[in-house]
């Protein structure tokens, strides 16, 4: 059968990942309620076409952070890629070189920092950090990275401690023993602390706040992009204290159940404005069950697709993950021409609309 939709991806991914594991993929925090929201709240957003424009050449490049990237889809930070396909994250980085889109490698990668970069020396990639109670942790691989050639830092804030996944607790969801946090390999000691997601609990730091984007500052020239962001007045303290970018985003729905969808995080205006001409760029997540990228998303901002692409990685790992971006780009484009636009500057908020849930 042609894989034609993502859904069609996410079909062939339930049927033949392990219960278990594609329990540890879909997973919502709780009840699940944020996460089934993020999937209703963007299905309920109108387009609003304007005809007669002209749509027989279109563009859909745009720039983030001042990179041109082939469209404004990039890959969020999804863990663990070698448990749908044993390349993991190495297929990943391929597919979306391949496609000159934005990568965004996750900390809990199976793959290395360093073995991803070798795959994919062209690629442009960021990179999704966690703070750790051991700030050393945090401080050798934010300096890894920038060795690398990494482009930014992608700082997850909503994780002070992890949402309660209950099938994952049924499930009692580990690693298998073949598959490792690659970028932590050798760093814990062997210990009777229970595991958490591949590496010892309790190793989060859940005292972090907004003085830690100073420190963060001070040991590293990359930009900070601050992830988890929901509320306006979150939005103009990260501007307060000088990050160069925001992503919206619940997590998947994966942390505290009962928060916003994050296309209902609309409050936020598009961009920041600070002295001397400054802009914080406003990007959002597609957090769960995106199938289909049209002018809703590109509104918003840049949109990184998360779960979807672990959906992708299990069929044919990077060939997987090229027809999905391609899918996703012939998608955007067309819902560009058939809405009037010739380019992405020209999508407005005027050719959208919100109804409530």
């Amino acid at each position: 059968m042609a894989m034609v939709c993502l859904t069609d991806f996410e079909e062939y991914a339930k049927a033949h990942l392990s219960k278990a594991t594609w329990d540890y993929y879909a997973a919502g925090a709780d009840e699940c309620c944020t996460r089934d929201d993020n999937l209703l709240a963007y299905k309920r957003i109108r387009l609003r076409p304007r005809i007669l424009r002209d749509v027989s050449v279109s563009d859909t490049r745009t720039t983030v952070q001042g990179k041109e990237i082939s469209f404004p889809v990039g890959i969020a930070p999804t863990a663990f890629h070698c448990l749908a396909w044993h390349e993991g994250e190495v297929a990943t980085a391929r597919a979306t070189e391949g496609l000159n889109t934005c990568y965004i490698t996750s900390t809990y990668s199976t793959c290395s920092v360093e073995e991803i970069v070798a795959a994919a020396p062209s690629g442009y990639r960021w990179f999704q950090l966690y703070v750790y109670r051991e700030r050393k942790l945090s401080e050798q691989l934010v300096h890894r990275v920038e060795a690398l050639g990494y482009k930014a830092l992608v700082l997850t804030v909503d994780v002070p401690y992890t949402g309660k996944r209950r099938n994952d607790i049924r499930n009692q969801f580990r690693l298998p023993p073949h598959l490792k946090v690659k970028n932590f390999e050798g760093v814990f000691e062997e210990t009777s602390v229970p595991e958490e997601y591949g590496i010892p609990a309790n190793t989060l730091d859940p005292s972090i706040s907004w003085k830690d984007i100073y420190w963060l500052q001070s040991i590293t020239r990359l930009p900070i992009i601050i992830k988890g962001i929901l509320t306006k007045e979150d939005a103009e303290l990260a501007v307060e204290h000088g990050v160069q970018g925001i992503i919206v985003s619940n997590h998947g729905g994966r942390q505290l159940d009962g928060g916003p969808a994050s296309v209902h995080a609309k409050h936020i205006p598009h961009n920041f404005i600070l002295e001397k001409e400054f802009v914080i760029n406003r990007v959002i997540q597609c957090d769960r069950g995106v199938t289909i990228i049209s002018l809703k998303k590109r509104y918003l901002g840049c949109c990184f697709c998360q779960a979807v692409i672990i959906s992708c990685v299990i069929y044919q790992g990077e060939e997987g993950v090229r027809e999905v971006l391609q899918i996703l780009n012939d998608e955007f484009r067309l819902s560009m021409a058939l809405s009037g636009c010739r380019n992405v500057a020209e999508i407005r908020r005027n050719l959208v609309q919100f109804s409530k849930l």
